[in-house]
């Protein structure tokens, strides 16, 4: 008793309805304001205030800034994914999505700045970074929406209570959420500073601005899921249910290997972890209404 007291004080300190609203009004406060300084430093270098020309991409164009408030909303949704981890794999796993999705179409704000207006060739432009991220953006988005279209909450709120396996695994996963905040703090602070280099430098290219924290945190993820999928086993032998736990898994690390690749690979093989994500969802709801007809 002592002890599930203990871990919902810990998790209720950072999960909590009003943890929640102060850290999103805090993070969209930092997105603001650094929208505001990165545009600032891409004028200033610009016309030269700097006293030299900083070379490197996110001082190339005004548009860019853009990326940069981006990339504080997708750490919000990182949050939410740990946030949301302990109440449904699922529901836990659209979250991965949402934020797969968000990073290609933050990459969109980089890929803009390198067109030229002034000479536009349709046929390059359409095979172009920034149409494949614009197009790929739209698709992915359509996914997450039959992802969770297919995703079905149980609302029955006594379940928890009666059920003593499945509220020792929520709480179990709870355990998991308290341990990721701290990992979560530490690998944020590493990119802040593989960031601030990336401004400081004078001559500076980064070839995949992605691989900044969110590399690392898929990989952290892959191993969360396997830690999810084993606690799993001592509460469900279900057939249907340990393959879309495992097709989750796979899911996860398409997504991790789509980082080490660009171009239209990166894409298909961010599209191939959601159909996998997908696929493997709707046929294990498929095997739910076989049950219940038995």
């Amino acid at each position: 008793m002592f002890y599930n007291y203990s871990i919902n004080n810990f998790y209720d300190f950072f999960f909590s309805k009003s943890s929640r609203e102060i850290t999103e009004k805090g993070i969209l406060i930092v997105a603001l304001t650094s929208f505001f300084i990165h545009l600032i430093l891409i004028l200033m270098n610009e016309y030269g205030i700097f006293g030299r020309n900083i070379n490197t991409e996110l001082l190339r164009s005004p548009l860019i800034a853009i990326y940069t408030p981006f990339s504080f909303i997708l750490l919000y949704e990182v949050y939410l994914l740990i946030y949301y981890l302990p109440q449904s794999f699922t529901f836990y796993l659209s979250k991965q999505y949402e934020i797969i999705t968000l990073i290609v179409f933050r990459r969109f704000f980089k890929d803009i700045s390198f067109i030229n207006t002034k000479d536009i060739n349709i046929a390059e432009w359409l095979f172009s970074e920034f149409f494949l991220d614009l197009a790929f953006g739209l698709l992915l988005f359509v996914l997450v929406y039959f992802f969770k279209k297919n995703f079905k909450r149980n609302k029955n709120k006594n379940m928890l209570d009666e059920n003593f396996g499945l509220k020792t695994f929520v709480n179990q996963k709870k355990i998991i959420s308290i341990i990721l905040i701290p990992v979560f703090l530490f690998m944020v602070a590493s990119s802040f500073v593989g960031w601030f280099k990336s401004f400081s430098a004078i001559n500076s290219s980064i070839t995949n601005l992605n691989q900044i924290f969110f590399e690392d945190f898929f990989s952290l993820l892959i191993f969360v899921d396997v830690v999810i999928l084993l606690l799993s086993f001592f509460y469900t032998q279900d057939f249907h249910k340990i393959i879309r736990n495992s097709g989750f898994i796979v899911s996860t690390i398409i997504i991790r290997m789509s980082f080490g690749v660009t171009g239209s690979l990166n894409l298909l093989l961010i599209v191939s972890a959601l159909l996998t994500g997908l696929i493997v969802l709707y046929i294990h709801n498929l095997y739910n209404h076989l049950d219940k007809r038995v």
